[in-house]
């Protein structure tokens, strides 16, 4: 699996253009907004879109799911349906952050942990961590050593607890009990800020390490 990052919003979220090398099919993950630099991206690498995927509802991960999932004529898969609230509210949250309107969607499969996700050839599992968000979810490629987390974890540090919902004990469970027994080899993709290894910060984030 071959990935590339696009930063979009005024909040840099990493979103992210997962493709199969063999196919050349691939996944959208948490397109936030700018959808004319997603789609650019998407052009270049020649990449045929099956899906979208979506780790929560926060508008900076999903404030363009709607919209180019109409254009694109695309399935949506994810998050977790006690994100459902969230994703209802994305007008709401337009306002809140001042940002252009977005649209609410109803996700074609809601994930539950244990799921699986497909494109190409590429298989990711789903793993459901809430504690930034109630219905939170995790894909990791295990043939590929590599997640893509969301909000849950960070280069040093891990998502906010103090949205609606949100728990910071169920959190650093979620990281300790479903992303840690996954390897301190595999590299994640968060969805902010620059990546790193589960090995990296168990040995030295402040907040979840070991």
């Amino acid at each position: 699996m071959k990935y590339q990052i696009i930063p979009v919003t005024p909040f840099a979220q990493n979103c992210s253009l997962l493709w199969c090398e063999k196919s050349m099919h691939g996944a959208i993950v948490d397109p936030g907004g700018d959808v004319a630099r997603i789609l650019r991206a998407v052009d270049t690498r020649g990449v045929v879109v099956e899906k979208i995927l979506v780790t929560h509802g926060h508008i900076d991960h999903a404030g363009a799911v709607a919209e180019l999932a109409a254009r694109l004529s695309l399935p949506i898969e994810g998050p977790q349906r006690d994100d459902q609230f969230w994703i209802d509210d994305m007008p709401g949250q337009s306002r809140m952050f001042g940002l252009a309107n977005a649209l609410a969607f109803t996700p074609d499969r809601w994930l539950e942990h244990g799921d699986s996700v497909r494109f190409g050839e590429v298989e990711l599992d789903v793993l459901h961590c809430p504690g930034h968000t109630p219905g939170h979810v995790v894909f990791f490629s295990k043939a590929d050593r590599l997640a893509i987390v969301g909000d849950v974890l960070f280069e040093g540090s891990i998502g906010r607890t103090d949205f609606p919902k949100g728990n910071f004990e169920t959190l650093i469970a979620s990281i300790r009990e479903r992303l840690w027994p996954l390897g301190d080899d595999v590299a994640f993709l968060p969805g902010h800020g620059p990546m790193s290894t589960f090995g990296a910060e168990r040995r030295s984030n402040p907040f979840c390490g070991d």
